[in-house]
């Protein structure tokens, strides 16, 4: 029998909606002024006279920022950084979380390769001895610098060893009756199922390698290497109005300041994790809940 709705219903529910959809505005509001800010003159956003509309509308501060070949190379090597750093990431947290989730009584050195790993996100190993390992293995300037040294993502192989506590032992069993290995139980049972929790560390490692800067900047030698986030964030500083004889040109730089570079900037870092976002939001909150609940 359905419950007929009164009054009171009504109400609470014009309150969510309304808390709700404050919310939401609240979350846009910030992205469409940093969008109308990228798109106008430098002289209207450095007066405060821009907020949700374009002033003075132009496109200079993003066609100079992909007039330079290097930021199509530098859209390039975030694009292969976050592919490969994030497989990498997904294998071995995979590959680490399900002996992780095991009993004591089946894997017993579990609790020391779990302490060890709770041990690194306590404690760092410095960052000039963190510079010497890279070099020494003769990563500098290589890709691979970008990916290797955060191959295995610790809070997030937690994250999935909670997870795949919570699998139903009885599907573990049946597998093995059947005939199948570990490795086989794994790939065809465990991660299947996981989809939730996969999706919010897949997420969790795509944003963390398209955002970083601060690996990139010590990391690469060569400007031409650098990733996306370097990138923008050295351009801000190397405008340079010297030499510059074309008076189309010149008038462009006029109409650019810091305030809108920066705006385009952080607005064309936020487009990819935008397009993806959509599609693993569904799984995000499920995949942390599942994730972070110990039994």
């Amino acid at each position: 029998m359905v419950r007929k709705r009164t009054a009171h219903d009504w109400i609470v529910d014009s309150v969510l909606y309304t808390i709700i959809i404050s919310v939401a505005v609240l979350c846009i509001l910030p992205v469409i002024n940093t969008l109308a800010i990228s798109l106008s003159s430098s002289s209207k956003a450095a007066a405060g006279l821009v907020y949700l509309w374009p002033v003075d509308f132009t496109f200079s501060s993003y066609r100079r920022m992909m007039s330079d070949n290097q930021f199509t190379t530098a859209f390039w090597i975030s694009t292969q950084r976050v592919l490969l750093g994030t497989t990498i990431n997904m294998t071995l947290a995979i590959v680490m979380a399900y002996p992780l989730s095991k009993s004591k009584t089946i894997f017993r050195a579990r609790n020391v390769y779990l302490w060890l790993m709770v041990f690194t996100m306590l404690f760092s190993g410095g960052l000039i001895p963190w510079y010497m390992t890279i070099r020494t293995l003769g990563l500098i300037d290589k890709i691979w610098a970008l990916v290797l040294p955060g191959a295995v993502p610790v809070f997030n192989t937690i994250l999935l060893m909670n997870f795949f506590k919570g699998v139903p032992h009885e599907l573990e069993e049946a597998s093995l009756i059947d005939g199948a290995g570990p490795w086989r139980t794994m790939v065809q049972i465990f991660v299947p199922i996981s989809l939730p929790a996969l999706a919010t560390i897949t997420l969790f490692s795509a944003v963390g390698h398209w955002n970083a800067f601060f690996d990139g900047l010590i990391l690469m030698n060569k400007p031409i290497n650098y990733p996306l986030q370097t990138y923008i964030r050295r351009l801000v500083i190397n405008i340079d109005y010297a030499g510059i004889t074309d008076p189309e040109e010149f008038k462009q730089l006029l109409e650019i300041s810091g305030k809108t570079f920066n705006a385009a900037k952080i607005f064309v870092s936020m487009i990819p994790i935008m397009c993806i976002y959509p599609f693993l939001q569904r799984y995000f909150v499920k995949g942390i809940v599942l994730g972070s609940v110990k039994e």
